[in-house]
């Protein structure tokens, strides 16, 4: 895989700092994106010779100027791109819809939603016009794309509207061969999932410790649906903690 090349969104951190660690291991060349310069660089220097596959450069997803400025330096710096992984995102505390205040709503769905959209066009635009034509997009969606925690309204409308996403550009990327899949990840072991150790809310009302799984899994899982030749895809792939509340949320 050593010709192609790959962008990560929320890629100073997490799942999205693994998933660039991943790929530069097997070869590819990768673009990471975030809001955090330092963070990404710091991740780079742990890679270690790896890192050299590695392309920085700071971005807020949620802002259209600067998804445009930074495809303007994959098209200058890289050329292609030959998968995306729209992962950036971020969530507010636990609270019921009547106190999430507008601009709480706002900061969530900006990111998770409107930035997902504005990284998955630019990234079409440049698969359909780039030779030889097509690429992968693959969408961060969560298992809240699917079943709501608690007080989630805002997390969990976004990733609901993230399977919409999903759906659209597999139809609109048909006749471009620019395929589109979804993986939705449920407790992954990382800085934002530390307090399921102490507890979380539950849907009865409880406060209970969730159990996580390690974020390599999730990284080797989207580094298999990007390695597919873009004759077959992985639609739709759930991975989570085996013992976590999912089904009915507890």
């Amino acid at each position: 895989m050593a010709d192609k090349s790959v962008l990560v969104t929320g890629a100073s951190q997490g799942i999205g700092a693994a998933c660039a660690k991943t790929f530069a291991a097997a070869g590819w060349r990768v673009v990471m994106a975030a809001r955090s310069a330092d963070k990404m660089q710091a991740t780079i220097v742990e890679m270690g010779e790896i890192g050299t596959a590695c392309l920085p450069v700071a971005c807020d997803v949620a802002d259209p100027d600067a998804v445009e400025a930074l495809f303007a330096t994959i098209r200058a710096k890289v050329g292609r791109l030959d998968a995306v992984f729209n992962n950036a995102g971020t969530n507010i505390p636990t609270a019921l819809i009547g106190d999430v205040s507008y601009a709480d709503w706002r900061k969530v769905v900006s990111v998770n939603l409107d930035g997902a959209f504005l990284i998955a066009s630019a990234a079409f635009r440049l698969m359909r016009e780039q030779n030889p034509q097509g690429g992968r997009i693959i969408n961060n969606g969560s298992i809240s794309a699917h079943t709501p925690r608690y007080g989630s309204v805002a997390y969990t409308a976004s990733k609901h509207a993230i399977t919409g996403l999903t759906r659209a550009i597999v139809l609109d990327g048909r006749a471009f061969d620019i395929a589109c899949g979804q993986i939705d990840i449920g407790n992954t072991a990382s800085a934002m999932t530390e307090c399921m150790a102490a507890g979380v809310p539950q849907a009865d009302g409880s406060i209970a410790p969730e159990p996580t799984m390690n974020v390599q899994y999730v990284a080797d899982a989207v580094l298999r649906m990007a390695e597919l030749p873009l004759d077959a895809n992985v639609l739709f792939q759930t991975i989570m903690a085996t013992k976590m509340p999912f089904v009915g949320r507890g």
